[in-house]
């Protein structure tokens, strides 16, 4: 399909954006997942994508409401965790699912077995609509769960353990103890490196914008 794509590109020595218009075929839209462990920057990456018009499907905000939402899989989280699983105004118990799953990986399992089909069937109906070279999605959990097969090409962020720490404990108010905990729970970064197609490092020693900005015009291109 013929189609106008409007390509926002950078000039670095003058310090300007400019928008170039090219016709394209476009036989569907690249899915880009975006991922990395806690800390690491993943929101922000793709906060900067959007500069560039690049519209970003937050996997997680986006789960919750489904949680909500999606008849069906409300029936089935409640079939599986039980009534208390929603409080009496039909909103989502996140303390009660939390309890129920956290020390219990195959109750977990069993709930992201309904979760995620739900999720990516949102996700492709959102990304359907969409006018650009390319989609983001931003989850934690793209790798781990082997959710990387249903995407294109698989950014990867990565930050020092000093910097991730810092940035949880200013962000949720956890203390070391529980932040290594739940970083324990997610794969390395060096675990993850062999599913990337491209990795983008936010330790603050080189420009995130320069990276996005590089993995951009590649993508396009």
């Amino acid at each position: 399909m013929e189609k106008e794509a409007f390509i926002l590109s950078f000039d670095f020595e003058h310090m300007n954006y400019y928008i170039e218009s090219k016709e394209t075929t476009l036989a569907k839209t690249i899915k880009v997942g975006v991922t990395g462990g806690i800390g690491s920057g993943k929101s922000l990456v793709c906060q900067l994508f959007s500069i560039y018009g690049i519209p970003c499907y937050y996997a997680d905000k986006e789960a919750k409401k489904l949680m909500v939402k999606d008849h069906e899989l409300v029936l089935n989280i409640t079939n599986l965790l039980g009534k208390e699983a929603y409080n009496d105004d039909a909103t989502l118990n996140r303390a009660f699912i939390a309890q129920k799953v956290f020390n219990d990986r195959a109750l977990l399992a069993q709930l992201n077995q309904l979760v995620h089909p739900a999720v990516k069937n949102d996700f492709n109906r959102w990304s359907d609509e969409q006018n650009s070279p390319f989609v983001l999605e931003e989850s934690a959990i793209l790798i781990e769960e082997g959710l990387y097969t249903s995407f294109d090409k698989i950014i990867l962020v990565t930050a020092a353990l000093d910097k991730k720490i810092n940035r949880i404990k200013q962000r949720n108010n956890w203390n070391e103890s529980e932040i290594l905990q739940r970083m324990n729970n997610q794969w390395t970064d060096e675990k993850k490196l062999a599913f990337a197609h491209f990795v983008i490092d936010n330790s603050e020693k080189q420009s995130l914008i320069l990276q996005i900005d590089k993995i951009y015009h590649e993508l396009i291109n």
